[in-house]
């Protein structure tokens, strides 16, 4: 019985697995949130490749043509509308799949495979449920599709008999006859087992205390800062008497970080600032001289993820085209303990200016120091995380910085 080429032979195995890995990952995405954030890339890149991959079967397809029909009737008719409903769920699927991330509010970029950008298509944000739509129904018609195409490849070999599935096995072996199906359910396995495990289920804590309100964010840093003022007045007062001279400047040195992390779902998303700058006066012995003043470069913030950081610059995030830098200023600062500190100033970030806090802490003596510190940032009250994606992130960051920094000649 003449068989298909190799080559279609090949393809169409390897979709049929693929496709099965899709059904299992897409059936648990939308309950996955942001977990599923992974997942959901893998998914567009494994649709992508089925969409090549049945692009390159077609053109095989008419490279080397089928073997002849063994059945005419309605069963052969029902047959190759199977063959031609399949074809188009092979291409329908990716296609609105493609068109629903191309459409959607927040513009979740697409790397294939970590690797390849894929554009997005040029259409309208008012295409967007009518390509939602689509896929999900295009996902239940291949399903059924799949079903029927299977049942008449059963209903070939076990009633009929009459060797049609060997046209689409290498060679007679009964080892490809078992292998080549399972391939379907490996991939269907797979999908699943690589699902993110489910959220431990915690007993009920008590209510949460109300969130800051915008106009405050500094409300929700340091509520369980000890007192430390007893200590602090002390050491200001045995100073007093000092006499102060102009405070020196401070140079930041190469290496230093600002970081910053973010509660997600259960999880935490940690990043970094690549570029920043600070301009430092201050006499640690009298800190009510500090003049600080730290300029961030927002464009080169990173998580290490390709699609996260491909979402920050956007509107949802940090609205880079249109405010490019983040600022932190503050005059003055005050002591809390023993080389600790606390400066009170105002963060002005995405085109909003609001009072902020920063703690930090100083080690070392003479014209070298370190100095480490730490700021909680109600993001709301910038408007960072205003859409869809950010449900599920937690109402404060924290970012955390750390470097060197030698006093001025």
């Amino acid at each position: 019985m003449p068989r298909y080429s190799l080559a279609a032979i090949i393809l169409h195995w390897a979709i049929a697995a693929l496709l099965a890995f899709q059904i299992s990952v897409g059936w648990a995405l939308e309950e996955l949130g942001a977990r599923g954030f992974a997942l959901y890339q893998l998914h567009k890149s494994v649709g992508i490749a089925i969409l090549a991959l049945t692009l390159l079967r077609i053109g095989i397809r008419y490279w080397k043509p089928r073997p002849a029909k063994l059945e005419g009737g309605w069963q052969g008719a029902l047959a190759s509308t199977v063959h031609g409903g399949l074809y188009a769920f092979m291409l329908g699927a990716p296609l609105t799949g493609w068109a629903l991330v191309s459409t959607a509010k927040v513009k979740v970029p697409t790397l294939i495979f970590g690797i390849i950008p894929l554009p997005h298509l040029p259409l309208p944000a008012s295409a967007h449920d009518l390509a939602e739509g689509g896929h999900g129904l295009i996902a239940w018609l291949g399903i059924a599709l799949i079903l029927l195409h299977v049942a008449g490849a059963l209903r070939h070999h076990l009633l009929m008999r009459d060797g049609l599935i060997w046209r689409m096995i290498p060679n007679r072996s009964t080892a490809l006859l078992v292998g080549l199906p399972a391939l379907i359910l490996l991939g269907f396995a797979l999908g699943r087992v690589i699902l993110p495990a489910a959220e431990p289920v915690t007993a009920a804590a008590a209510p949460a205390a109300p969130e800051p309100e915008a106009t405050a964010p500094e409300a929700a840093i340091n509520v369980t800062e000890p007192d430390n003022s007893a200590v602090a007045n002390e050491m200001v007062a045995e100073k007093e008497e000092e006499p102060v001279g102009p405070p020196p400047g401070w140079t930041v040195q190469p290496g230093g970080r600002i970081g910053f992390a973010v509660g997600n779902d259960g999880q935490t998303i940690s990043g970094s600032f690549a570029k920043w700058t600070a301009a430092i006066v201050m006499d640690p012995d009298h800190p009510e001289t500090a003049d600080i003043r730290v300029s961030i470069d927002m464009a080169s913030a990173s998580v290490g993820d390709a699609y996260q950081d491909g979402m920050l610059p956007g509107d949802e995030f940090f609205a880079v085209a249109s405010h490019p830098t983040a600022t932190f200023t503050a005059k003055g600062a005050e002591q809390t303990g023993a080389n600790a500190y606390r400066a009170s100033g105002r963060l002005s970030l995405k085109g909003v200016s609001k009072p902020q806090t920063i703690r930090f802490t100083l080690s070392g003596d003479g014209p070298t120091r370190k100095v480490s510190g730490t700021a909680t940032i109600a993001r709301a009250a910038f408007d960072v995380g205003n859409g869809d994606s950010s449900g599920s992130l937690a109402p404060n960051v924290t970012v955390t910085f750390a470097f060197t920094a030698k006093r001025k000649p």
